[in-house]
């Protein structure tokens, strides 16, 4: 009799069953070739004890049968399963590309630690400004009119030291020229000064005057008046001056009269000036120049505000993309303009606090050098069975600036004196500066004694600590105004005596920002 259809239905039924126990004892056979009788090791099969089967079963593998795919092997993905390879041998799509991560940098490297301290350095021109677009096309749109119109103009450019302005005046100068080369227009003039580099103020005008001075021509008459005749006639000049004046309020004289006369040159009937004024006063056109407002030629005021967190930290990737590795920790990076950006907003100190933050890392690498110089003597010297030194060196490797050389670099830059007196206070102290800062908060400059008491009272009782009294907190105030932190005036009684700050609100953040005492208050 032939068992190889029932064989063939036993075994598609225990796959096809996904492990369900079957009611009847599962029979393993053995076939010989030359015997084609099957023997079981549970027991010998005869006619008697095997059920006839009527028809022959088809088999999976046959053509004809419909495919078929067991259950086992079709478990659905779920989201803790790991991605494995498909079928060719490829990568799941789902897998991130290894390419995409950047390698850590070697800063024992000095080629590599060179370059980018370089690319952190002041003097270091980016190839792109990002994060002040807006504000050049302003300028640039400006000039652009200026020239194509054949027309003369000021533009006043102000904003915190550190947000950009120099630097977003030197790509300003550069676009103007390649769109009038491509307009077909002629090419301005560009002047470019620094006004603290000038000996006498009015030397200026001398500047500007030998741009537009013809070769060969001696006049006796002053610069300033010499502008003033060839602004006042027709010339077959047709090139426009752009001149940028860096650092403007340098001109500033007693009298006022060279920042006037000189944004007086745009006024002239056939002046061909396009004067641009850089200068860390927003008010200073209203300040110095009111005339300007009263003759209608008040120039065009284009504020770069402080830069923001995220800013500082888009320019700070953006100088560190050049490599092909990772410099800084990604939340050392963060820390940096969190905190630059709460201080001041001025990039310079970013760019510095970095690079102060790479020379930690270079300083703790020489000491884990010298370090590991003495464990290896020791070693040596007691034969006993240590790790060797490449193990050694694994444990203490370092490959990337991160949050805690930050955090020294930030304490270095902006801890002073006054920070360490106000961190070594007792308590109470801390708490009088506290209240006060947030008294002096306002328009307010001095209150007096018992003004600031009451606010002392209100800070411990929304702490919830019993305040001092008010001898005690007089007794206080007489301290903190010998420590030169405080300013306590005269009088009789002691509620009346004026109290004035002495010290920089940002240096008491600094100080108590880390007690988690100081954190709700401040």
């Amino acid at each position: 009799m032939n068992f190889f259809p029932l064989i063939t239905q036993t075994l598609c039924h225990i796959f096809s069953s996904s492990f369900t126990p079957l009611p009847d004892p599962i029979f393993i056979f053995f076939f010989n070739l030359e015997n084609p009788n099957p023997i079981s090791l549970h027991g010998s099969l005869t006619s008697k004890t095997m059920p006839v089967i009527a028809a022959k079963r088809t088999l999976r593998s046959h053509p004809s049968s419909p495919p078929r795919k067991s259950p086992r092997r079709c478990t659905a993905a779920t989201p803790n399963s790991t991605p494995t390879k498909n079928r060719l041998g490829g990568a799941d799509e789902n897998q991130a590309d290894p390419a995409a991560v950047k390698p850590k940098w070697n800063p024992k490297d000095g080629e590599q630690l060179k370059r980018a301290k370089m690319a952190l350095h002041l003097s270091t021109a980016p190839s792109s400004v990002v994060c002040r677009e807006e504000e050049q096309n302003m300028v640039l749109e400006f000039c652009k009119g200026c020239v194509e119109h054949q027309k003369a103009g000021s533009l006043y450019i102000c904003g915190c030291p550190g947000t950009g302005k120099s630097l977003s005046m030197e790509k300003v100068k550069d676009k103007l020229l390649n769109w009038a080369k491509e307009e077909g227009l002629p090419l301005p003039d560009v002047l470019s000064v620094n006004c603290t580099t000038l000996t006498n103020t009015s030397d200026i005008f001398t500047k500007i005057l030998g741009l537009n001075q013809t070769q060969g021509k001696k006049v006796s008459a002053l610069p300033l008046q010499q502008l003033q005749n060839m602004y006042s006639q027709k010339s077959s000049v047709k090139n426009m001056t752009l001149i940028v004046a860096d650092e403007l309020d340098y001109l500033i004289t007693k009298d006022r009269a060279v920042l006037h006369d000189l944004f007086m040159l745009t006024t002239f009937p056939f002046s061909r000036c396009i004067l641009i004024g850089v200068a860390n006063a927003i008010d200073l056109a209203d300040r110095f120049l009111p005339r300007l407002t009263s003759l209608n030629c008040k120039p065009i005021v284009v504020n770069f505000r402080a830069y923001s967190k995220d800013q500082i930290l888009k320019i700070l990737e953006e100088r560190l993309n050049e490599f092909p590795y990772s410099v800084f920790q990604q939340q050392a990076l963060e820390l940096c303009a969190r905190k630059v950006a709460a201080t001041s907003g001025d990039m310079r100190n970013a760019l510095c606090i970095c690079g102060s933050a790479i020379e930690m890392l270079e300083a703790e690498i020489r000491e884990s050098a010298c370090n590991l110089n003495t464990s290896l003597e020791e070693i040596s010297s007691s034969r006993q069975n240590f790790a060797t030194a490449p193990d050694f060196m694994k444990k203490r490797e370092f490959d990337t600036v991160k949050t805690d050389h930050m955090a020294c670099a930030l304490s270095k830059t902006y801890r002073s004196p006054v920070v360490d007196t106000i961190q070594s206070l007792p308590h109470h102290q801390q708490i009088v500066l506290c209240s006060s800062m947030k008294h002096f908060r306002g328009a307010k400059k001095d209150a007096i004694l018992g003004e600031l008491y009451k606010s002392y009272v209100g800070v411990c009782k929304s702490c919830l600590i019993p305040p001092a009294g008010i001898l005690e907190f007089s007794n206080m105030c007489r301290v903190l105004n010998d420590q030169g932190l405080i300013k306590l005036g005269q009088s009789r009684e002691d509620k009346l005596r004026r109290v004035s700050p002495k010290i920089d609100e940002g240096d008491i953040t600094f100080a108590l920002q880390g007690i988690r005492f100081f954190q709700n208050c401040l």
